[in-house]
């Protein structure tokens, strides 16, 4: 009876915050005033950006609606309809809901900030039939008709099917804002990606045969693992590695240590001053595969993920799936901005002898300051971090 009761508080709390985010400033049959805190395109991005590290900090949601009018040129020409529109839409959302201009004249978009955390699905279908409803009751239908509203929620969920995370790209307007004021020098880098990776493919195509040799003399299975891994947008794809474990090994020991390090649960080891990311005396390792990952050698069939633009020479290390799935929100942005690499700033500095937030913090101040000078000196670093093989095992 006690669970009954508790479904039935639980529905009733989600109504009426629904109810409050679209009553609120509903219209009531009075002439709708004019918000004059409505934003630009450009302010209204801005501020997108901030109120997804907003979350990522607080742990609640937001949505965005985006109502896009650019079906209706001929509407728009003859002036007033946009102002229509805002005056609409003000009309059923609340003071602390954000307005602007998503894009400029053609989609108009709001962030409900402060959602339950719970609450986010039922309340945006709420809200969509609310803005469907007033539109109908103040534009003509066959204008209506051709008003598009979408719904994207932050943080976005889970493809169950392909387990495997989603991106919304409508939630990230700012990143490909910036990759256009780049756009020269990511031109570059990916030119120097497929000139050098072809290059070490070409110069290291002996000691490519011999570790492959070497693998199969000493252990069955294939010379390639292919490992499924989170790439630039969350987009999953195959990560090549010389193999380096026995075959048909469990993966269970590496996704619970995994679990306990994200979450700051493993005990620092004696030897070393910090925890390290990849567990030290695996027993899945085969004696070839535990010289390759010490001199880093089993990472270099990478070169040709480069070559197909999954990876780059720099980047942050590529998450397995299982990995993504511990994170918290706001270790997820450092595989939204740039491609994962072969190399990057927390392998050069720390590589597996630091903690996970801090090597998050690391790929972040990477995206942040990325430039092709920092990837020069961090492809000027690696040999020397490769050669001391410290922290990796």
């Amino acid at each position: 009876m006690s669970e009954g009761n508790e479904k039935v508080r639980t529905a009733e709390k989600r109504d009426s915050v629904a109810n409050a985010i679209v009553n609120s400033a509903s219209y009531l049959g009075q002439a709708p005033s004019m918000r004059t805190d409505v934003l630009g395109a450009e302010a209204f991005c801005a501020m997108l950006a901030l109120e997804r590290r907003r979350a990522q900090r607080s742990r609640h949601p937001f949505i965005l609606m985006l109502l896009d009018a650019s079906d209706l040129e001929v509407e728009r020409r003859k002036g007033g309809f946009n102002k229509q529109l805002v005056e609409i839409i003000s009309s059923v959302v609340r003071e602390s809901d954000i307005i602007g201009w998503y894009q400029r004249d053609q989609i108009l978009g709001v962030i409900f900030t402060e959602i339950g955390v719970n609450e986010n699905s039922s309340i945006s279908e709420v809200i969509r039939c609310k803005v469907l409803e007033t539109l109908r009751e103040n534009i003509e239908p066959s204008v209506t008709a051709k008003t598009v509203i979408s719904v994207h929620h932050f943080p976005e969920d889970w493809n169950r099917d392909r387990r495997e995370p989603i991106v919304d790209g409508k939630l990230y307007p700012d990143l490909s804002g910036t990759a256009d004021k780049k756009k020269v020098s990511i031109t570059v880098k990916r030119a120097i990606d497929i000139v050098g990776s072809f290059c070490l493919l070409l110069v290291l195509s002996p000691v490519l045969a011999a570790i492959a040799l070497a693998i199969k003399l000493t252990s069955k299975g294939p010379v390639i693992f292919r490992q499924e891994r989170v790439g630039q947008t969350k987009k999953t794809f195959q990560c090549l590695k010389f193999r380096t474990m026995y075959q048909n090994n469990d993966p269970k020991i590496h996704r619970e240590y995994v679990r306990s390090f994200i979450a700051g649960k493993v005990e620092e080891s004696s030897e070393m001053e910090q925890s390290v990311y990849k567990i030290t005396d695996d027993p899945r390792v085969t004696p070839v595969g535990r010289f390759l990952r010490r001199t880093s050698l089993d990472e270099l069939p990478q070169f040709w993920n480069v070559l197909m633009n999954e990876m780059s020479l720099v980047g942050p290390r590529p998450p397995l799936p299982y990995e993504f799935a511990e994170y918290d929100l706001w270790h997820q942005r450092r595989v939204l901005e740039v491609k994962p690499g072969v190399t990057g700033l927390w392998q050069v500095t720390g590589r597996s002898r630091t903690s996970f937030d801090e090597m998050v913090r690391m790929d972040l101040r990477y995206c942040q300051r990325w430039s092709l000078w920092l990837d020069f000196k961090i492809l000027l670093a690696t040999p020397s971090a490769v050669f001391k093989g410290s922290g990796a095992y």
